[in-house]
């Protein structure tokens, strides 16, 4: 019997797709502030170090909001329990988020200790709640074990300094991206199989999708946010913004017009449908990161458009995209099998785009890499449509 009473907070599972529910939107919102913060924090830190830095904050982000997103899918939001712990946690989380920008500073244990006592917290209520016969719960034990290990990793990275801070919790998000990788295996406890995460595949991908559109909600707040912060519209300026938002509608365009669906259908179908929705997140982590780069070179290329390309602005204004690209290659070449021709031509001209950006201006290679998105889609969408039929047979 469950240790938190007998009611069954698991989802029903009657054939029909689970539906993304109200309280997981506005759990949701809270990363849209953390998306925020974490571009601020990369614009604000252009460094090499800096880059490092917010990768190793944005799996953080990702991991707390992937892990969340799994226990809501199997377990119903709307009891009052799960309703409960997801209010907790994005407390937690926007605390997290608030400290963000000065995690690799005086905050760290702040952020240390948010981030541990969410992972660890509510992995132990459904180890609680799921008592220890329960077909899933050999599995939440052995994702215990390593959220503590990985939470111990987070707490000592905490007062470090320096470099021993970015190591410990460099080694903490490893353990938790990684170890499901092979079964969440401990000794003495044995491996998950991914056949026995009987997921709701359309509410998995649907749960993927809504955070790539926060993701590009943050991109259009950017844009919004850099213009107004304009003291004079001048044309350089107002044509930034214009490139900007098509770059934005672009990257919506080479997501949501082609794979969005698909994605939904491949999980579903699928024999192993465990396997898919962890191939979903490990994709999507990279699909967001270019969506948050991307971002940062929008603001930079509003702010100053006629401005001299150097390495930092250069490594934003084509890195973006190009990750943008290629983390949604590889979310297509889970859901269709292959890598997209189109996503493979996008990346040739990216690259093709560095060695010329030095003599150009900051507006120049924004509007160069936003009409390689847009020729992207436009030959995706249509190459796509006139596939379909085959595909559907």
């Amino acid at each position: 019997m469950s240790i938190l009473g007998k009611g069954d907070l698991l989802r029903t599972r009657d054939g029909h797709e689970a539906k993304v529910l109200s309280i997981e939107l506005f759990f949701d919102l809270v990363y849209v502030f953390a998306v925020t913060q974490l571009s601020h924090h990369l614009l604000e830190n252009l460094s090499p170090l800096g880059a490092l830095q917010t990768l190793v904050l944005w799996f953080a982000v990702w991991l707390v909001w992937q892990y969340t997103c799994w226990v809501t899918n199997w377990f119903d939001p709307d009891a009052m329990p799960i309703r409960i712990l997801l209010l907790a946690i994005m407390l937690v989380s926007l605390v997290m988020s608030a400290v963000l920008p000065d995690a690799f500073g005086e905050r760290g244990m702040i952020f240390a200790v948010c981030y541990a006592t969410i992972q660890i917290g509510r992995t132990l209520f459904v180890v609680l709640h799921l008592g220890r016969h329960h077909p899933l719960s050999a599995n939440f034990q052995r994702m215990l074990g390593w959220l503590c290990i990985s939470g111990a990793l987070w707490i000592a990275g905490g007062p470090s300094d320096g470099s021993y801070r970015f190591l410990f919790w460099a080694l903490a998000v490893v353990c938790e991206y990684v170890s499901p990788m092979f079964g969440l295996w401990l000794p003495g406890m044995g491996r998950s199989q991914t056949r026995d995460w009987t997921i709701e595949g359309g509410h998995m991908a649907e749960r993927c999708q809504l955070f790539v559109i926060v993701a590009l909600g943050e991109s259009i707040l950017v844009t919004g946010a850099s213009i107004s912060h304009m003291a004079s519209w001048d044309a350089p300026t107002l044509i930034a913004f214009l490139v900007a938002f098509l770059g934005s509608l672009a990257m919506w365009w080479i997501y949501f017009d082609t794979s969005s669906q698909a994605g939904t259908e491949a999980i579903v179908h699928s024999e192993d449908p465990g396997r898919i929705g962890a191939y979903f997140h490990y994709t999507h982590v990279i699909i967001v990161a270019g969506v948050i780069i991307t971002a940062v070179g929008n603001e930079l290329a509003i702010a100053h458009p006629p401005g001299h390309i150097d390495t930092k602005a250069l490594a934003v204004l084509v890195g973006g995209p190009m990750t943008y690209l290629f983390g949604n290659g590889i979310y297509k070449t889970v859901v269709y099998r292959r890598f997209p021709f189109s996503h493979m031509i996008g990346l040739a001209l990216l690259a093709i785009l560095i060695p010329f950006a030095y003599r150009t201006d900051l507006l120049m290679i924004s509007g160069l890499t936003t009409l390689v998105l847009l020729l992207v889609a436009i030959q995706e969408s249509v190459s796509r449509r006139r596939n379909r039929p085959n595909e559907e047979h």
